[in-house]
């Protein structure tokens, strides 16, 4: 009998509008003994009372997305983590295809994304990248990264800065094994894209990454984000 148990790690701020939605879809998970644990990073709406009844474990801490996930880790009592955006919804077969990633060797990984959006550009910009992806082995948040507990903890955890933590972790990770690249797909939003402009937002993506594989610092880097 296997001894992994998963746990999901969901950083959240001010998300009432959907967060029942997105809790809702993981109760089948749920159910089948994955935790749910949400940290809210200081929500001035209704989003920590929305969501009680839908999770495990509750924990609230100052915002910020790397600080946020690295206190739900700290309390999840999984021995494997998966860290999911509110705005990103998994596959139904999710925690059976990340336990058996990490009984096939994996000790961490992500999936391939689909963008869901009314922009045509936007099935491009999954296509990329998942391919990216694949090719430098550097997972990013919106492909649902998962981890087991000792390569997460041997990593650091997430590096507390304001953008790329997702990227640093990657590397850290990637240093000692490849991700598993699950060709499976998580959802996620496309608002972001669609509202600042597709094609303006890959631009300043990748002009984010280019300046940070050159050494800029992640504040800086979050100041022009925003």
């Amino acid at each position: 009998m296997s001894t992994l148990r998963l746990s999901i790690v969901m950083p959240a701020l001010n998300e009432a509008a959907g967060i029942e939605i997105t809790l809702g879809a993981l109760q089948s998970l749920r159910a089948r003994g994955v935790e749910l644990v949400l940290v809210d990073g200081g929500s001035s709406d209704d989003t920590v009372a929305r969501s009680r009844r839908w999770v495990d474990q509750m924990v609230r801490t100052e915002k910020g997305r790397a600080l946020q996930m690295n206190a739900g880790a700290v309390v999840a009592r999984g021995n494997v983590l998966l860290f999911l955006h509110a705005d990103t919804r998994l596959p139904p077969l999710a925690d059976a295809l990340v336990l058996g990633a990490v009984e096939g060797g994996a000790s961490w990984g992500r999936f391939d994304v689909v963008i869901d959006g009314k922009a045509p550009l936007l099935r491009l910009v999954a296509r990329l990248m998942n391919l990216r992806s694949r090719l430098t082995g550097i997972a990013t948040g919106d492909q649902a990264i998962f981890v087991t507990r000792n390569a997460f903890n041997d990593a650091g955890g997430f590096p507390v800065q304001p953008l790329m933590e997702d990227i640093e972790l990657s590397r850290r990770l990637r240093r000692a094994v490849p991700p598993a690249c699950l060709r499976d797909k998580v959802c996620t939003s496309g608002r972001r894209w669609e509202q600042r402009g597709v094609l303006r937002t890959i631009l300043l993506m990748w002009w984010l990454r280019w300046r940070y594989w050159c050494g800029a610092s992640p504040y800086q880097l979050a100041r022009a984000y925003r």
